[in-house]
């Protein structure tokens, strides 16, 4: 294995993936920073998903599905299998939209459709635990809020122990941690503004369907990616570094 930057052996980060275009992004390059293998797995891979998941970390990304649609998705039932075991194991825990909703129901708390879509560019209002965590950079005090990228309309409530770090009007819960091994994000940070129209071209039947215009989503990435981008980075990178300093 090539060594890490502090020398010591290269850490595996296990990344269960449901889309191709749905990668990770910009944390993908940030965990090659940090001196990560990547390991991808996932129900739509060739190998599909394996009876057990190693490695240092564990990445679950987003997925046009629900947590409660077991009957139609059989691989869902492995996939929170996986994520009740990797929790009960202790070692650091990511997870975006599908993967926080997953998290969210494996720690007990309920998973509902709304029946309404949060799709698009939209700032968040961090809590006062949010203002004091990772999440920080996504609000800069005195400037206003950056616009990150929303693709859901499935909610989760917030578990028991886990502290809520942020809000939309639409959606009062974001993000949660749970003790030092999870950040559960319902919101994209991974996804590169310029890999976009994969996202339109991939979700159009969706934003169709929602009366969203792809137009208005193409134009807020170009206006808001830059700095959504480098606000991501400082994020996932800080939440990256903590979780080597205490795991």
């Amino acid at each position: 294995m090539s060594p890490s930057p502090a020398g010591t052996p290269a850490r595996v980060a296990t990344v269960i993936q449901h889309l191709a275009f749905e990668d990770t992004g910009i944390l993908g390059s940030l965990l090659h920073e940090r001196g990560y293998t990547i390991q991808t797995v996932g129900p739509a891979s060739s190998d599909g998903l394996p009876a057990v998941v190693d490695g240092d970390l564990l990445v679950v990304l987003g997925g046009p599905v629900g947590v409660y649609e077991e009957d139609r998705y059989p691989f869902l039932s492995a996939e929170k299998r996986i994520v009740r075991d990797w929790l009960a194991g202790g070692k650091p825990l990511l997870g975006v939209c599908l993967g926080a909703q997953l998290i969210a129901e494996a720690l007990g708390a309920q998973v509902t459709g709304t029946g309404r879509k949060e799709i698009g560019f939209g700032p968040l209002t961090l809590t006062p635990a949010g203002q004091d965590s990772v999440l920080a950079p996504l609000s800069p005090e005195g400037t206003t809020a950056i616009p990150v990228l929303h693709w859901h309309g499935d909610q989760f409530e917030i578990p028991e122990g886990a502290v809520r770090l942020a809000e939309t009007p639409g959606f009062p819960n974001q993000a949660f941690t749970w003790g030092d091994q999870v950040l559960a994000l319902q919101f994209h940070l991974e996804a590169e503004h310029h890999r976009i129209e994969e996202w339109l071209i991939g979700h159009a039947a969706e934003i169709n369907a929602a009366g969203i215009d792809p137009r208005t989503i193409r134009a807020d990435a170009a206006q808001h990616g830059p700095a959504l981008e480098t606000a991501a980075r400082a994020v996932l990178r800080a939440w990256l570094v903590s979780r080597v300093v205490s795991s």
